[in-house]
Order: structure tokens, then sequence, then C-alpha cells
């Protein structure tokens, strides 16, 4: 498939990723954070200031005061004519960018106005993802072990050959011994929260569960990727800091509550569309070669015959 096989909204997304990702391969490996993301935020928003669709950013860079460009509350395109809730991730992993390995990512998903959950006070929630496999089989509430019992029955394999990605980080150390415990294998990952739990959702990519705490934006973004899918995901905010919870209870968040997949992302067609940096799960990175740049982009749409890998080499 190529570019000009993609409609609605899809083509100015695809665009607007891959023009993240190749101004940001000046400072791929340079060790600056901020400088790559800056350079991939830059051009994401130019990209999208001629996109011929209207949609709000829900998911964004931050708040307007914080975060000039693609800004929580920003409309792209026509604004007089705006029928999507689109979330932005110039830069999924810009550790991983910034040290130039495998992982980065550049991200946007697009739902249906209305359709993305928004609760931009809490930074992280609990998920479980995989594929179609999990569907009335796996729930956020069972314990680990019961979940990767159940996945590898409906799998049809051991659970010794159960892969279970979950982000090592501190919050989740206790869960990780637990999943190593029943036997399965634990896919260890820093960074690239979206990537990686979309690969749980995606059949071949080595990844049949994700598990543990991780960005709540991501989260979102991330149902868009499974309702395109027809995979399963449940999640739960989680905050983690006594200003989050203050903020979670003024807002008068149900931190209990259970969100099913139709919860966190709702609609009639669900956009997801990531382009590599570096090699990931998903797409292979950029290279160079021949006076061009070899860029790899992972394509989901509903309306579109499951997942579609686009790849093109273009001027560098």
């Amino acid at each position: 498939m190529t570019v000009e096989h993609l409609s609605g909204p899809t083509p100015d997304i695809y665009r607007a990723t891959v023009a993240a990702a190749l101004a940001s391969r000046p400072l791929l490996g340079a060790g600056d954070k901020n400088g790559v993301d800056g350079l991939a935020v830059d051009a994401m928003r130019k990209s999208l200031s001629t996109a011929g669709f209207g949609g709000v950013v829900v998911i964004g860079e931050g708040e307007k005061d914080e975060a000039p460009m693609l800004f929580t509350g920003e409309v792209i395109g026509d604004a007089a004519a705006i029928a999507w809730d689109i979330a932005v991730d110039p830069i999924d992993g810009t550790a991983l960018a910034a040290a130039g390995v495998d992982g980065a990512v550049s991200v946007m998903a697009a739902a249906s106005r209305g359709g993305m959950l928004a609760a931009p006070e809490i930074f992280y929630m609990q998920k479980i993802v995989s594929g179609p496999a999990g569907v009335g089989v796996l729930d956020l509430d069972f314990e680990p072990e019961l979940n990767i019992e159940l996945l590898a029955g409906a799998l049809g394999k051991p659970i010794s050959e159960v892969n279970v990605a979950v982000i090592d980080k501190g919050r989740n150390q206790e869960l990780i011994s637990r999943i190593r415990a029943t036997g399965a294998n634990w896919v260890r990952f820093a960074e690239g929260d979206v990537a990686m739990a979309v690969a749980a959702a995606t059949a071949g990519s080595g990844v049949d569960l994700l598990l543990g705490i991780g960005g709540n934006p991501e989260g979102v973004v991330t149902a868009c990727a499974v309702q395109a899918l027809g995979g399963f995901m449940q999640g739960r905010l989680m905050p983690l800091t006594q200003v989050e919870m203050e903020g979670a209870v003024a807002v008068g968040y149900d931190l209990e509550r259970k969100f099913e997949l139709s919860e966190l992302a709702a609609g009639e067609r669900f956009i997801f569309v990531l382009t590599a940096l570096t090699d990931g799960p998903l797409a292979r990175g950029m290279r160079e070669a021949d006076g061009g740049v070899f860029v790899e982009t992972y394509v989901l749409d509903s309306e579109l015959d499951g997942p579609q890998v686009i790849s093109e080499w273009l001027e560098a």
C-alpha cells in the first residue's frame, strides 16, 4: 500500500508523522531530548497547518501556556468542520531518540469528535492490552498470573511461550517478578509505551500481552489502535503523586473505575499512525543510503483491512 490509497484524515496524519520523524534526524543520538523533540514538534505542526480535515487536539504537548504548538485544545485544519479528536506525540521515547537507540517513534491518532477520554490531570494509567484472543477472556481486575494462564489457553500455547511486555519502572517491579515466576517471558522496555502496547494487540509482533502502569495519554492513543485492530484493552486512572491525587479528587474522577476499550476511545472510525525513528516492534527505523532516507510507517485505519506498513525512500 502507498499513501495514495489512504483516505479521510489518514494521509494528512501520515505526512505529519513522517515529517516529524525526518526533522528529528539531525539530533538523533545527540543526547538532546528537548532539542530532538522540538524539531519533531515544529515539523508536525507545520505539516498539519495545511491539513484538509478539522480536528481538536485532545492529547497534545500540554496546556497552551506551556506548549505554544500542538497544545491541548488547539484546532487543526478546517475550524469550520471539526469532526475529529486528535492525539499527537511527535516523539514517543524522547530519551531513546536522544540516545539513538531502538524504540523511538512519532505517533498520531484520531477518533470521532468527543470519542477520546481526556483526563489531563492524571499522568498514569494501569493497563492491560492484548489482541482479539483476549476479548471476553482477560480482565484488568484478575491477578496477572490468571491473565497469563487464560491468554495462553486462548492462544493455544504454553505459558513459557507467552511474551508479556511491562515497562521497566520502579512502580512495576513487583508485577515483573510475578510475571517471571509464572514462566512467561518478560519483554523489557524502558520507554516507548505506545509502540509496545500496540504491538501487544498486533498479530505476529512477538508481544502477546501488555500489563502494568504506564502513561495515561499514551493509553488513550493506544486505545485508538486497539479499536482498529479488534483487540482487547482496559485501563484505570492511576495517580502516583499527591498533586495528581488532589487534582483527580478536585475534578471528581472515580479512581476505582475500570475503563473499557469503548470508554477510552469511541466512535465509528479510528486512525493510528506510527513512523519509526529507530527500529521497533512495528516498523524499522530511518536509514540513509544513496542520497535518500528510508522511512517506514505503521498505519491503522478501521476502514482498512488490518495494519498496513508503508515504506518510502525520500530525499535527504
